[in-house]
């Protein structure tokens, strides 16, 4: 039909008018919905978090009959990220030009087959960073997945599609890879567990390669229990290992380059290993002055650092070697694909990789040779039974598209903190602890080369408690505030008793009740709740406290005291009586004992 056909049916019939009317009235209204909800800084979240590039399902293979044992990840579902060979489907590398000029895949990768040969299955690829070439998890093609803690800021990358199935609780565990931070990064920006595996020891056939040197498979998960369990499969330890004695040490100085709390997390973590066995006193050590006197090859960047004597600038002399290492393997692997294609980047992506390509490297054995020394440094520091405890990122999250200063800058900084694992091929577990300045933050745990099991076993070993006290010292107020003797089960009485003080018993209960699930042999937490429950009328409840707290504490008056009352209150009088009585044993010249002895007595002669 002709355009002035189809112009004289529309003008003769006035139907279509009216759903031409509407349909223009419905796309204006939602154009300034849209315009509205930017305005009020209102964000609509995908379908799915963004997280999914594909979606698809590649079931377990069969279950063994019984009585084999179930399979270990028998009923777990997983996705992994645009790098990795799934058969049938092209790998895109997070770029739709990567993805047209690629086949299929004929095989599945190594990693994939070995998670759905123990029960897992598969339920898509995730969106990573273009090219693998990026830490902020933004992809201007398939879009940036969205933080489910923090809507409006970055999820980290490269491996952002991933990290946000497992905060959004779409998949129990991911899969992604980390290069230079791929992994670690959106972990701890969208508070779940990350862990990277020592390099080398899991294989990368069918993975997109960025840097081999430098490339890892790596874990998401929630449940440290789940991440246990996949690294165990991913890394084919062995279940059971000699318990050795963990030695734990901070590196204050990494901490000084951080925006997590040293105070904070140096109590945190020495709590934890004081209550738990096998665990030595924590020790502290400045990690950037001990890379300066074990890795002499970093003498060869100090033309680009100014300051080789400071520990600072030794970490930018790391960092500036790992990332010439990184982009003169990335070079080596994709210069003809970019030089003959000529793809479309994003903005941010354009530039890094035109720089990359069109580089220069002199004396590259010197990349290597820094590798090589740093692997050595670390596994005299670490042997067989140390954990290096560092802030996994050094700033919180950026928002959104946030200016090409401030991500400039967020690279630099991070790229200190993670180059020490990336380039000495240890393995590390980033650990959620809870929120600073209203964003969340995580630690990490590094153990030498080699040493996963024992890294992933001390992290199962240290995670509720971590959890408990993290939860107990997070978003305290001000006056309560740390002051590195207070036990956290400590603050939380003295929140219990403020909120008793402003009358408000149901809050105080509460906090007392946190108290008690951090230390569960404190007699006046018990004493405490009693009198909150006094308050409330719960006097049965109260009863049971008090006899707790007499258990833990033969001479706790208070307790004698309120058990008193509580017996009272339900007119068992001559129970009631006695716990006066002892109270007043105790402490002869107590007042409120003598009144309510005497008061007793008249009602039980």
């Amino acid at each position: 039909m002709s355009s002035d056909s189809k112009m004289k049916l529309i003008t003769s019939n006035p139907k279509l008018w009216i759903v031409i009317g509407v349909t223009v009235a419905g796309a204006f209204i939602i154009t300034a919905e849209t315009r509205r909800r930017r305005s009020k800084g209102i964000l609509i979240v995908k379908e799915d978090y963004g997280v999914f590039i594909q979606r698809f399902e590649l079931l377990p293979f069969p279950q063994p009959p019984p009585p084999a044992a179930k399979q270990p990840l028998s009923a777990l579902t997983f996705a992994v990220n645009d790098v990795f060979d799934v058969k049938e489907y092209v790998t895109g590398f997070g770029n739709p030009d990567w993805k047209r000029t690629h086949e299929e895949a004929g095989k599945t990768a190594v990693v994939v087959t070995n998670m759905l040969k123990n029960g897992a299955t598969c339920v898509g690829k995730t969106v990573i960073d273009e090219l693998s070439f990026g830490i902020t998890g933004e992809n201007s093609h398939y879009g940036t997945p969205t933080n489910p803690a923090s809507p409006s800021y970055i999820p980290g990358g490269s491996s952002s599609g991933s990290a946000v199935a497992v905060a959004a609780e779409l998949v129990d565990f991911a899969i992604g890879i980390d290069t230079i931070g791929g992994v670690r990064i959106p972990a701890s920006f969208c508070g779940v567990l990350g862990f990277r595996p020592s390099h080398g020891v899991v294989s990368t056939i069918g993975v997109l390669p960025n840097s081999q040197s430098l490339d890892t498979v790596g874990i998401f998960a929630r449940d440290p229990s789940i991440l246990h369990r996949v690294g165990h499969v991913l890394l084919h330890l062995n279940p059971v290992e000699p318990r050795r004695t963990r030695r734990v040490i901070v590196a204050d100085d990494l901490f000084q380059l951080s925006k997590v709390p040293q105070q904070k997390t140096v109590y945190i973590v020495s709590k934890v290993t004081e209550k738990l066995s096998g665990y030595q006193a924590l020790k502290h050590m400045n990690i950037g002055q001990y890379i300066l006197s074990n890795v002499p090859s970093l003498k060869y960047f100090h033309e680009q650092i100014s300051n080789l004597q400071n520990g600072t600038y030794t970490l930018k002399a790391l960092t500036a070697a790992m990332l010439l290492l990184q982009r003169y393997e990335f070079k080596t692997n994709h210069e003809e694909w970019i030089n003959t294609v000529k793809p479309k980047l994003g903005s941010d992506v354009a530039d890094s990789i035109h720089a990359v390509i069109t580089a220069n490297h002199d004396n590259i054995k010197t990349y290597y040779k820094v590798r090589t020394e740093m692997r050595s440094a670390l596994r005299s520091l670490l042997k067989d039974d140390g954990i290096l405890v560092v802030p996994t990122v050094a700033d919180a999250s950026l928002k959104l598209k946030s200016k090409k200063n401030l991500v400039t800058e967020f690279h630099d900084r991070t790229f200190c903190l993670l180059s020490i694992t990336t380039m000495s091929g240890c393995c590390q577990v980033t650990v959620p602890f809870g929120k600073h300045e209203d964003t969340l933050i995580g630690v990490s745990f590094i153990a030498n080369h080699g040493a996963d099991k024992f890294l992933l076993d001390t992290v199962l070993d240290m995670y509720q408690s971590l959890q408990g006290q993290v939860s107990a010292v997070t978003n305290l107020p001000p006056s309560l505030d740390l002051n590195g003797n207070l036990d956290a089960s400590e603050l939380l009485k003295e929140k219990g008793n403020a909120a008793f003080k402003g009358r408000q018993w149901n809050k105080a209960v509460t906090y007392y009740t946190e108290a008690i699930k951090l230390d569960e042999s404190n007699a006046t937490f018990y004493c405490n709740r009693a009198a909150a429950y006094l308050e409330l009328g719960c006097f049965q409840q109260a009863e049971e406290d008090c006899t707790k707290a007499i258990s833990l504490d033969k001479k706790n008056v208070k307790a004698y005291l309120r058990r008193g009352t509580a017996r009272e209150s339900v007119l068992y009088y001559k129970d009631a009586l006695q716990d006066f009585k002892h109270a007043l044993v105790l402490e002869p010249q107590n007042k409120a004992a003598k009144m309510a002895e005497k008061r007793l007595q008249k009602q039980v002669s």
